[in-house]
Parts: C-alpha cells; sequence; structure tokens
C-alpha cells in the first residue's frame, strides 16, 4: 500500500501544478478582458476610431483661420435608453470656416418630478474627421443635474482644424444623452454605506 502511494504522488503534484496553471490563465484572461475596455476607449479617443472625438482642445492664440473655405457641421442629438429628458440642439447645422471657434448650445429639459442626472456622449461622422474636430468648451465634459421641471441651455465651443482633408466637407457631430441618476444613487449610499461602517 505504501508502496502505491508513494508512486501517485508525484502524479498528484503534477496535476495540482497543471491546474494551478490552468486556473491561473483563467483569471489572467478575466483581468485581460477587463482591461482591454478602458485601453479601447483611450486607444478609440486618440485615433478617432468609431466616431469618439477627443477631450478638451487648447486653441493656440495664433490660431489661423482659412476663409477660403466652408464646412458644413451638423448637429443630432438622441436619449439612451430610459433616459426621459428633452435633448435637442437649439441649430440643427452651421457654416463654419476651419480654424474659427464656434459656438452654438443644445437644450435639456426635465420633464420629470424627480431630480435627475445626465451625460452626453458624443459621436462624430465620419469617423476620419475626429483628429480634426476639437471641443475647447462642451457639456460632455461633466454630468448635467437638472432638478424636475429644470431646463438648461448647454454650450459647446468648437474648431474644426485647417488640417481637415479637402474631400470632407460635411461633419455630422451627435450626442446620446444618458441617464446617470440610478449611478448616482449607487455611488451615494456607498458614499453613506462607508461613513457609517466608519463611524462604527
Amino acid at each position: 500500500m505504501s508502496e502505491q502511494t508513494g508512486e501517485k504522488t508525484p502524479e498528484r503534484k503534477s496535476n495540482a501544478r497543471v491546474i494551478g496553471w490552468c486556473l491561473s490563465g483563467v483569471v489572467g484572461m478575466f483581468a485581460f478582458g477587463f482591461a482591454l475596455v478602458p485601453l479601447y476607449e483611450v486607444f478609440c479617443e486618440i485615433t478617432g476610431i468609431n466616431g469618439k472625438t477627443g477631450g478638451r482642445y487648447e486653441a493656440s492664440a495664433t490660431q489661423q483661420v482659412d476663409e477660403n473655405r466652408t464646412v458644413t457641421v451638423q448637429f443630432l442629438a438622441s436619449n439612451g435608453p430610459g433616459m426621459t429628458w428633452k435633448f435637442r440642439p437649439v441649430v440643427r447645422s452651421v457654416q463654419v470656416h476651419p480654424g474659427e471657434s464656434v459656438t452654438i448650445n443644445y437644450y435639456a429639459e426635465n420633464p420629470t418630478d424627480q431630480p435627475m442626472v445626465g451625460q452626453a456622449v458624443p459621436s462624430l461622422a465620419p469617423s476620419e474627421g475626429t483628429l480634426f474636430f476639437h471641443k475647447t468648451e462642451c457639456f460632455c465634459f461633466n454630468q448635467q443635474p437638472l432638478e424636475a421641471g429644470e431646463s438648461v441651455e448647454m454650450p459647446l465651443i468648437f474648431i474644426v482644424d485647417r488640417d481637415l482633408p479637402e474631400h470632407i466637407t460635411k461633419l455630422t457631430l451627435s450626442y446620446t444623452l444618458y441617464d446617470q441618476g440610478k449611478q448616482a444613487e449607487v455611488s451615494k449610499s456607498d458614499r453613506a454605506q462607508t461613513t457609517t461602517n466608519n463611524n462604527g
């Protein structure tokens, strides 16, 4: 009996090592999958793939305007699932010269009887133009809280780059507005729970 037990011990150790490697591989794949999400977001923002526009742009004081060229910028708005706000651009389109700073507004209204928080996510078409569309100020940089029945006009200041390829004569900027109320409530609940635990 002791000899048989001695013969099986190396096999058991080998099996344990294989199982350990497999488990490590599974954990590693899950971790890699979660890491891909923020990496993909950064990659899209840098390259403009998937129509994602970049963050805040610092305009140069010596920014020159190309008066000999005109580009049409069209504005769209839509609501994400469960978002009940009225949301639209104040103007549907503008004609701009590359290099000039342009200001337009989006309108948002919370028609419900409860305070809510919204977050607008932009997308630009054609995606080739995302690297040449610069937002110096945008309501999409921050969440927008609105009280019940409250409305607001939210500014967007942008510049179409002078280096925009010549064959692009029209850009379409669309925003999708998402309800952040539930997330805000969860965060508030988590903070309250943490405070309670710390006091306890």
